[in-house]
């Protein structure tokens, strides 16, 4: 007893009809269906390239489209050609023109010949189903589809939309119980000949042409009513992507291909001429005797759907871009937002420098004249340029951009209520920002400048309209960064310990604390500017409560140089 080979093809004849010899020289019978539509010229040519085998033949020939009743109607034909002229069969095995074996063929027949009363076809109830993308599972069974999901699909989604409006229903022939699986199976023989020679042929027929895609459920649904012994996979290795779509196994795929221990392997791409070569002229041979088992390579399957649906983190791709809340990830890597620092501390991104050790202190990137870039650069990692016109184009993509291409190395910035803001959102969603805060230190450099007051007192009251505005952003109730404020007055009473908590979620695992605080700006006289300002009818709210006359300096601030203890 041997096992025979059903073959539906349309396309890349010449593939199928290297497959076609394999099998047959292999010592199994094989026959052809070639979809009606190819020429006959191509058909012709194909017949030639295999008129030399006598176990070779091609049977009545059907327009097929996919998810009609077509291609059921080919492999029944196939089917009853197969069983009429070859009794030696004890299973059939149906594949497609772009199938290719993987194992020696006489492994297949030692595995069926083992198995003798068992059948192998992927036969689930609609309930159970969670593969099918963009489909119908129960509606398939109890609606009719007379139109083409390809070529009428206006039609085809009127025609549904009418049925579920005026609440039609089929009923399901008595006695069966509609199943779905893969279009690939192999029988036996006693279970193909009960499905094909049933006295009720015709009534389930007749239903499951009106049945969408009825390939995926015609033999499927009848193999529970005569088999007695159903393994419910497929021996043929078939992964379909997140659309549905099958995938397309090329040249680079061969390790893959082995490591599966499958028999039959689908889709191939006609010209992967090493897969063919491989396992066709008998180098594979040998090499697997393993159980078929697809589902080793399930997991780097998984992660090619992931890397396809949702990308890679921080990096946006036209599918998701236009799609809020969509991305992988806003940025790819941890980076720390600095408000306040630059403006309370003398040369605060060299301080920064030297506490963090692997990162990359930057100015104000989102100064309104140019990008601050670490070290005065005008030209940053991915030809970013300081221009604030090609920033302010797009400050999201930016940002985004400059993380991306400086992964594995922190980079931290500065930034102000002065500063383009279109980032205040998106920072504060990104669970990779670390925001820090010192509420009102942006008005130390009003406090140093030479300015008209009048002109003081109107800065200082938009500076402070504008970080309420970011500060009701970072209390909100969707805020995904880790945000930390202090106003003024409260971090300079001992900045020690904020900065150290600062360094220490950037560098968790050093071992460094910091001996003493960056140099802090004079202050001296601050409280009467603060009280100034309200004498103008500004009211400074933001910084904190410093009293007239006082001098608000501390250790920190008396004039020592920073360093760090290691």
């Amino acid at each position: 007893m041997t096992v025979g080979f059903v073959m539906l093809c349309h396309t890349a004849l010449d593939r199928a009809a290297q497959v076609a010899r394999f099998w047959a020289e292999g010592g199994c019978p094989v026959v052809i269906h070639v979809d009606a539509r190819v020429s006959p010229h191509d058909f012709g040519a194909f017949r030639r390239m295999l008129a030399d085998i006598e176990t070779v033949s091609f049977s009545r020939r059907y327009k097929c489209e996919w998810g009609t009743w077509s291609l059921v109607a080919a492999t029944q034909a196939a089917s009853e050609q197969m069983l009429e002229r070859h009794a030696d069969v004890r299973h059939v095995y149906l594949s497609s023109g772009s199938c290719l074996p993987l194992r020696p063929v006489q492994e297949l027949v030692e595995y069926l010949d083992a198995r003798p009363k068992t059948d192998f076809i992927e036969s689930v109830t609609t309930s159970d189903v969670g593969w099918t993308v963009g489909g119908l599972n129960t509606e398939r069974f109890t609606l009719r589809f007379p139109f083409s999901w390809k070529k009428q699909r206006v039609l085809f989604d009127k025609y549904v939309d009418l049925q579920r409006r005026v609440k039609y229903r089929r009923s399901v022939p008595k006695g069966l119980v509609p199943h779905l699986g893969s279009q690939w199976w192999c029988l036996t023989r006693q279970t193909l000949s009960c499905i094909l020679q049933d006295p009720d042929r015709a009534l389930h027929d007749r239903y499951f042409r009106r049945v969408w895609i009825p390939d995926e459920s015609y033999f499927q649904t009848l193999t529970r009513s005569y088999s007695i012994n159903v393994e419910s996979r497929s021996l043929t290795l078939s992964k379909f992507d997140f659309q549905g779509k099958p995938h397309i196994f090329y040249d680079d795929h061969l390790q893959l291909l082995r490591r599966s221990d499958c028999f039959i392997a689908r889709k191939i791409w006609p010209k992967a001429d090493r897969l063919y070569r491989t396992f066709l002229e008998g180098s594979a041979a040998g090499q697997m005797r393993a159980e078929p088992q697809p589902g080793k390579i399930d997991r780097l399957f998984s992660k090619a759907v992931e890397r396809r649906t949702r990308g890679r983190a921080g990096l946006y791709m036209q599918a998701r871009f236009p799609r809020q809340d969509h991305e992988n990830g806003k940025t790819s890597a941890p980076y720390s937002v600095f408000q306040g620092f630059s403006d309370l501390f003398e040369n605060f991104e060299l301080w920064l420098t030297k506490a963090v050790g692997g990162g990359r202190a930057h100015g104000h990137l989102f100064a309104p004249g140019r990008v601050e870039f670490a070290g005065g650069e005008t030209v940053f990692n991915g030809a970013l340029t300081d221009s604030a016109a090609l920033r302010d184009y797009n400050p999201r993509a930016f940002l985004t951009n400059l993380i991306w291409n400086t992964r594995g190395e922190r980079q931290c910035f500065q930034f102000s209520p002065r500063d383009n803001q279109a980032i205040n959102w998106f920072t504060a969603t990104d669970p990779n920002a670390q925001i820090s805060v010192i509420s009102g230190a942006w008005s130390v450099p009003l406090f140093r400048s030479n300015a008209n007051f009048a002109d003081i007192r109107a800065e200082a009251a938009r500076l402070q309209r504008i970080e309420t505005e970011h500060l009701e952003i970072l209390r909100s109730m969707y805020v995904k960064a880790r945000v930390r404020v202090w106003t003024m007055a409260d971090f300079i009473e001992n900045p020690m310990e904020p900065l150290q908590t600062i360094i220490d979620e950037i560098s968790p695992r050093a071992t460094r604390r910091l001996s003493e605080a960056p140099r802090m700006a004079d202050l001296t006289g601050f409280g009467r500017f603060l009280q100034n300002l309200k004498n103008q009818g500004m009211q400074p709210m933001l910084m904190g409560e410093f009293p007239v006359g006082s001098d608000p300096r501390n250790a920190a601030h008396r004039g020592q140089r920073p360093y760090l203890v290691q």
